[in-house]
């Protein structure tokens, strides 16, 4: 349960999580509100070892000992409680996101230790919805990437020989958005914008019988004979119809997801596009019904049962996935 001198504000929340205790206690109460239980074994046999701030379980088992930070995204880290739940609270807040370098600045860790506690951290972000939109959604796509002829001339051959030109949009990543009006984004990463990828991510998260509103692409042609309305508008000739037909609400999103990419972030390698992608869902959909305590207690409650590693991240574990530390 919440408790009422909890942090509302970024200068609160540095002050209050500086004290261990609080840390503690503030993660005890949204992970084991009925109480602490063994994350090994699940007993609610355990007793606190407050001089080393951990438990331990009464059976006999291997791992009798855990801390709040085991089975969640900051277990195995170094790094104090206190700089974790700052650096949640800040990527969670800021509108254009937080950059490793100014994170590093601000926490006293390197720029690569906090590289690493960013992704974890968007992670927790994603939200995993089964629920699909419905009603009113519109559709569109972008292509997020640098301009190729800005590119150093061994990139520019390697995005000009790979197979990377989808429509004109050379060395480009393509990524796809929906949007329910008045209700909640959800992006994501496509191979091309051909209609295979489209009309898949529409039927994995739209449900039958809703109106698609997109622009004039012809993979969004047809979706009629799949059990959706379909309206599309024309940007060569307008962006909005009737006041109804448009898809300036994903606009709205594309352009808060770029600034944070291009004036934030700066340089994000395909591999990772995704997370920033959740990321910026995360802000975005929570908006308007959650002020910063109540978002960042959000993510908090997220941050169990995820793990990421190094390799995993840097795509050591996928000789195929691009390695670089943005």
């Amino acid at each position: 349960m919440a408790s009422a001198n909890e942090p509302r504000t970024l200068q609160e929340a540095v002050i209050y999580f500086a004290d261990l205790k609080n840390c503690v206690a503030y993660m005890v109460a949204r992970r084991w509100p009925d109480g602490v239980i063994c994350p090994t074994c699940g007993s609610s046999k355990v007793k606190y070892q407050e001089k080393h701030a951990r438990w331990q379980c009464s059976a006999k088992h291997p791992k009798r000992q855990f801390t709040a930070k085991v089975g969640t995204i900051f277990e195995d880290s170094p790094i104090g409680l206190d700089k974790w739940l700052t650096a949640v609270w800040m990527i969670t807040n800021c509108k254009n996101g937080v950059s490793s370098w100014e994170m590093h600045r601000t926490l006293g860790v390197t720029q690569k230790t906090a590289w690493f506690m960013l992704h974890r951290i968007r992670l927790a972000m994603q939200s995993g919805a089964f629920k699909k939109l419905s009603g009113a959604v519109e559709a569109d796509e972008t292509f997020v990437g640098g301009k190729v002829a800005n590119m150093h001339l061994d990139k520019q051959t390697r995005a000009r020989m790979g197979k990377k030109r989808i429509g004109g949009y050379e060395g480009k990543t393509a990524v796809m958005g929906l949007l329910e009006r008045h209700g909640e984004a959800r992006v994501k990463v496509i191979p091309n914008t051909r209609k295979h990828s489209v009309r898949a991510h529409i039927f994995e998260n739209v449900k039958r019988g809703s109106t698609i509103y997109s622009d004039a692409l012809k993979s969004y042609q047809h979706l009629e004979d799949y059990g959706f309305e379909h309206e599309f508008i024309d940007h060569a000739e307008a962006y909005v119809r009737d006041n109804v037909v448009h898809t300036n609400g994903l606009e709205n999103f594309w352009s808060l997801l770029k600034r944070a990419l291009k004036g934030t972030y700066v340089s994000v390698e395909p591999f990772h596009l995704q997370a920033y992608a959740d990321e910026q869902c995360f802000r975005f959909n929570n908006r308007k019904d959650m002020d910063d305590a109540d978002r960042f207690d959000a993510v908090m409650q997220q941050i169990v049962g995820k793990r990421l590693t190094y390799a995993e991240l840097t795509g050591k574990d996928d000789p195929s996935a691009t390695q670089a530390i943005n």
